[in-house]
């Protein structure tokens, strides 16, 4: 991989006594969760507002289309441009993009022009297929082979630990504004300067020859990749059997974004209640990542059987929980929408819906953390996992793109609701099939990692 500077043979002898080592996986992993706080975490609390904090869900429907059109494309290629460029500079690209786009929604606030908003969107995609494959390839490659879900779940925490306080800049700033369709303006503002902040924090990531595990061994013996290598090697993603059975379940897992974001949240709850609902539904998050996690780690001996049981409790509550979306989107449509419930002042009225939306936070972390468990069980090196997961980014922002759209022609909320619950529905047994076939009880199964004892003083194999 192209990162910079080369290295040198000290760097091979280095302590593994300490997990909070700068350069052990526990360290690098929280940093990428601290940077995926900063700017995807933000970015989540704004999007989860409905409409990204507008009364009026156009402007944001257009933005988000044009930004997951963008991120498919570049959601495949980031695993590429990543094992290019390495971390730094992949991630720092990556993050800046973010702060423009909450800056094209403060510009929306004063113009109501959505042609910015729309540029903007189209540059955050390619951005966040940077960040993503580049986060993908580190919370799956950096851990040990038998700690990957709890190094999953420590990165879902840490992350959507974002959306919470994200979630509490709108609640709180426009706490007094009960009859406000729009967030004010200190609303971006904050959710830029934390975006700014993840920037920066980014410049801190190692590349993967430099992070050392507990037992001495490096996350990756690949120094640098080129250009027509790549673009072999991202080409053959779409032959391989493996990312084929992964397809239905990355296209489903942003696909119940805009339902759920514009129709339940943005439909049901006024503007405050709404970022009340957002801390939740990421608090949520933190906690499916970690019971799913503790799962796929400590359920069983046999890694396959983990896998198995995992995504058994993920597809048993997955179908408790669009079953109860169910029984509450029958009683409401486009045209005819209940009046807006407050968290203070609804009552009893508030209890279900927001605990509806609290679920559906749940399962979308369990449901992530358990394909990135799948992903990373079928490799142990960043070069080959950051193509994987790449081209899970890429179907998957090539679904939430559709998504988008369906949401912005007004298609029947039904509608929505019974394509998310079949999309879901349908990934389970491929999951399983996958698992079956492709995962592994041992080591065998993965790619091996290089000890640093048997590499030479440029970090290639002797």
């Amino acid at each position: 991989m192209g990162f910079e500077g080369d290295e040198e043979s000290a760097a091979n002898q280095v302590s593994t006594k300490s997990r909070f080592r700068y350069n052990s996986p526990l360290v690098q992993v929280t940093l990428i969760g601290l940077v995926c706080f900063c700017c995807p975490g933000m970015f989540n609390a704004l999007s989860g507002m409905g409409g990204g904090g507008q009364v009026n869900p156009t402007a944001a429907n257009n933005a988000n289309t044009a930004l997951y059109t963008t991120f498919a494309i570049f959601g495949i290629l980031g695993g590429g441009i990543y094992n290019i460029l390495g971390p730094r500079l992949t991630l720092a690209a990556g993050c800046s993009t973010y702060v423009l786009y909450a800056g094209s929604f403060l510009y929306y606030n004063h113009k109501q022009h959505q042609s910015f908003a729309i540029v903007a969107g189209a540059v955050l995609g390619i951005g966040a297929g940077f960040l993503w494959a580049g986060e993908g390839a580190i919370m799956t490659s950096y851990p040990p082979p038998r700690r990957k879900g709890t190094y999953i779940s420590l990165f879902w925490s840490i992350f959507n630990m974002g959306g919470v306080i994200g979630g509490l800049i709108p609640f709180i700033l426009n706490y007094k504004r009960t009859e406000a369709a729009s967030v004010n303006d200190g609303t971006y503002i904050g959710f830029m300067c934390f975006m700014m902040a993840g920037t920066l924090l980014s410049l801190a990531i190692l590349p993967p020859s430099k992070v050392v595990r507990d037992d001495g061994t490096r996350c990756t013996h690949i120094k640098y990749s080129k250009v027509s290598t790549e673009v072999v090697e991202i080409g053959k993603l779409f032959f391989n059997w493996k990312m084929l059975l992964i397809a239905p379940a990355a296209w489903a897992s942003n696909f119940f974004y805009s339902y759920q974001f514009n129709n339940v949240n943005g439909v049901l709850f006024n503007l405050r209640t709404r970022g009340l609902n957002n801390v939740f539904y990421w608090g949520a998050q933190m906690v499916g990542s970690i019971g799913i996690g503790y799962i796929l780690d400590f359920s069983f001996q046999s890694r396959r059987k983990r896998g198995f049981f995992g995504i058994g409790i993920v597809a048993v509550f997955g179908t408790a929980i669009w079953a109860g979306g169910l029984a509450k989107q029958v009683g409401y449509k486009h045209n005819d929408l209940p009046p807006k419930l407050d968290f203070k002042d609804s009552g009893s009225d508030f209890a279900g819906p927001f605990v509806l939306y609290f679920s559906y936070g749940l399962l979308d972390s369990m449901f992530q953390s358990m394909v990135y468990w799948v992903i990373g069980a079928l490799a142990d090196d960043s070069e080959i996992l950051s193509r994987y997961v790449g081209f899970y980014k890429g179907v998957q922002s090539a679904g939430a793109a559709v998504a988008w759209q369906v949401d912005a022609h007004k298609v029947p909320l039904l509608s929505q609701l019974i394509v998310n619950w079949s999309l879901t529905t349908v990934s389970y047994p491929l999951l399983a099939i996958l698992v079956m076939l492709a995962v592994k009880d041992d080591q065998k199964g993965e790619e091996p990692s290089i000890n640093p004892a048997s590499m030479d003083n440029n970090s290639k194999p002797v």
